[in-house]
């Protein structure tokens, strides 16, 4: 039986944090249930708002995300059960570590939605 992924992390490819899931990459992405998409920045690095999915939640790195883990898991239990994929966007990022994702990891076993997180831009 395929395992399906339970987060999508999207971030510009070439960025910093890029090169450190290359270097160090997360047990959760190993073991499959984050997959990585790595996607095309701008000229200034960053990557343009999601054109799709529902924006519930926006921190300024992922440290946020360790530190507000609970405001996470609210924030994706209180989105509808159906709908587009529900994206945490995250400003800037030089690294993620696997504390940072797995406050989003728990939070997306409370939905049957498609869990985004997008990283805007390395550091």
């Amino acid at each position: 039986m395929a395992h399906e992924a339970e987060v999508i992390v999207q971030l510009p490819h070439g960025s910093s944090v890029d090169t450190h899931l290359r270097e160090e990459t997360p047990a959760a992405v190993t073991d499959g249930r984050v997959v990585l998409e790595h996607l095309p920045a701008g000229e200034d690095g960053t990557l343009l708002p999601p054109e799709a999915g529902e924006i519930v939640l926006t921190v300024a790195s992922p440290e946020a995300l360790r530190r507000d883990a609970a405001e996470v898991e609210r924030v994706i239990r209180a989105a509808a059960a159906d709908g587009g994929p529900l994206v945490v966007l995250v400003d800037a990022a030089g690294y993620l570590r696997d504390n940072e994702l797995a406050a989003v990891l728990d939070a997306a076993g409370s939905t049957r939605r498609t869990v985004i997180l997008r990283i805007m831009s390395g550091v």
